[in-house]
C-alpha cells in the first residue's frame, strides 16, 4: 500500500517561477526558469529618463508573453488571465467557440515554461476514474497498484468539461481544491504547479450537463475568447504558411510547407473565412482552424500538382470540403430548403478573386 500523500507518475519538472529574470534589454532569449543560479544580468546604459522599476516577477511575466508570441497570436485576454490564475494558483474557465487555438496555447505554455501538458476530451461516457486513475492487478507482484489517470500533469486542459455528468464534475473538484487525488483512502499529491484550463462550448446545448455552481466556484476566472480581429487571422495564416509548428514535422510535409502562398491569397483565404460569420443565412460561421484548413490544403494541392507555389483555384477548389462542415444554417435558411454548399457558392461569387 502506498504512503499517505505520496506523489505518483512521472516526476514532471517544475517551473521556478521565483528566480530573478535578466534586465529587458539582455539579449539572453531563453527563460528565467532555465538561467543559472547565481547568474547576473547586463547591466543597461542608464538613460536621461529614468525607467519604472521592474519587479522580478513582471520581468518574467513580460518574458513569458514574449515568448508565446512567438507561437500563439491574440487573445490578450486569455494569455493575461491564465497566467494571472498560474501565479495565483488558481484555474480558468474558457468559453469559446471550437477552433480558436485552446490546445496549442496550452501546449505552447507548457513548452515555454517547461511544465508537462495533458488534455482530456469530455464525453457522456467519461468515468471519474478515467480522470483520476485506478488500482490495476499486477500480475508480476501479484497485487493491486495505483495506475495515475491523465490529471497528474500540471498544465490540464479540460476540453468541452461541459459534456461529463455531474460526478464526472465532482471528481475535480478535490483535485482543483486540494491539489490531490484520493483513491482507496488514499491520498497521491500532484506536481506543482498545476492548472486546470477547462473549456465548453456556448453554442452547441444538446448532449451537455451545465456545471454545478459548486464547480463553477474552483474556477478563478471565466473568460470568454472570441473571434480574432482580421489583421490576427491574417497573421495565423501567414505562420501556417511557412510551416511553423511546436513538432517536427516529416519530410514530405516539409516539402508541402516550402510551397509559397502570396500575401494576396492569404487576405483572400482570410476575407472568405470572415464572411461566413457574417452571411445572413448562417448562424456559425467558421473559425480560423477553418483557414487555416483552407490554407494547407491548398498549398498541399499545389504541390500535388507539381507547381512550387499557389493559386486562386487551389483555394476555390478546397472551400467547399474545407468549410461546409464549419458551418451551420440558421433555422430559417433550412425551413427555406437553403443547402450549405449552395450557400457557401454563393458567398464565394461575392468576394472579389485576386490576380496573380
Amino acid at each position: 500500500m502506498p504512503d499517505q500523500s505520496q506523489p505518483l507518475g512521472e516526476s514532471f519538472p517544475s517551473a521556478d517561477l521565483t528566480r530573478d529574470p535578466p534586465d529587458a534589454g539582455s539579449a539572453d532569449g531563453g527563460l528565467a526558469a532555465n538561467i543559472p543560479a547565481g547568474a547576473t544580468a547586463p547591466t543597461a546604459v542608464a538613460s536621461s529618463a529614468a525607467a519604472p522599476a521592474r519587479t522580478p516577477i513582471a520581468g518574467l511575466y513580460a518574458r513569458i508573453t514574449a515568448e508565446l508570441e512567438k507561437i500563439f497570436i491574440g487573445q490578450e485576454e486569455l494569455v493575461q488571465g491564465t497566467l494571472v490564475a498560474l501565479f495565483a494558483q488558481g484555474h480558468v474557465l474558457i468559453e469559446s467557440v471550437p477552433g480558436l487555438g485552446k490546445t496549442l496555447f496550452v501546449r505552447a505554455l507548457g513548452q515555454v515554461l517547461g511544465c508537462q501538458f495533458g488534455r482530456i476530451q469530455f464525453t457522456a461516457d467519461l468515468m471519474p476514474s478515467d480522470i483520476t486513475g485506478s488500482p490495476i492487478f499486477d500480475l508480476k507482484l501479484q497485487d493491486f497498484r495505483f495506475r495515475p489517470g491523465p490529471v497528474f500533469t500540471q498544465l490540464l486542459l479540460a476540453d468541452e468539461i461541459n459534456r461529463a455528468p455531474a460526478k464526472t464534475h465532482a471528481a475535480l473538484l478535490e483535485i482543483m481544491q486540494e491539489y490531490r487525488v484520493t483513491v482507496e483512502r488514499t491520498s497521491h499529491v500532484l506536481n506543482r504547479p498545476f492548472l486546470v484550463l477547462a473549456t465548453q462550448n456556448p453554442i452547441e446545448s444538446e448532449g451537455t450537463y451545465n456545471l454545478p455552481e459548486a464547480q463553477l466556484d474552483r474556477f478563478m476566472f471565466k473568460i470568454v475568447a472570441n473571434y480574432p480581429s482580421a489583421a490576427e487571422e491574417a497573421d495565423i495564416l501567414r505562420m501556417h504558411s511557412r510551416g511553423s509548428d511546436l513538432n517536427a514535422r516529416l519530410a514530405a510535409l516539409q516539402a508541402c510547407a516550402q510551397v509559397a502562398v502570396d500575401d494576396k491569397l492569404i487576405d483572400y483565404i482570410n476575407r472568405v473565412v470572415r464572411a461566413t460569420r457574417q452571411w445572413p443565412h448562417f448562424y456559425l460561421g467558421a473559425s480560423p482552424r477553418g483557414g487555416i484548413s483552407l490554407l494547407q490544403g491548398a498549398r498541399t494541392l499545389a504541390a500535388l500538382r507539381g507547381r512550387d507555389y499557389t493559386v486562386p483555384d487551389d483555394v476555390v477548389q478546397l472551400v467547399l470540403p474545407a468549410l461546409r462542415h464549419r458551418v451551420s444554417l440558421t433555422a430559417e435558411a433550412e425551413v427555406e430548403g437553403r443547402r450549405t454548399d449552395r450557400e457557401l457558392s454563393d458567398l464565394l461569387t461575392s468576394i472579389e478573386v485576386p490576380r496573380q
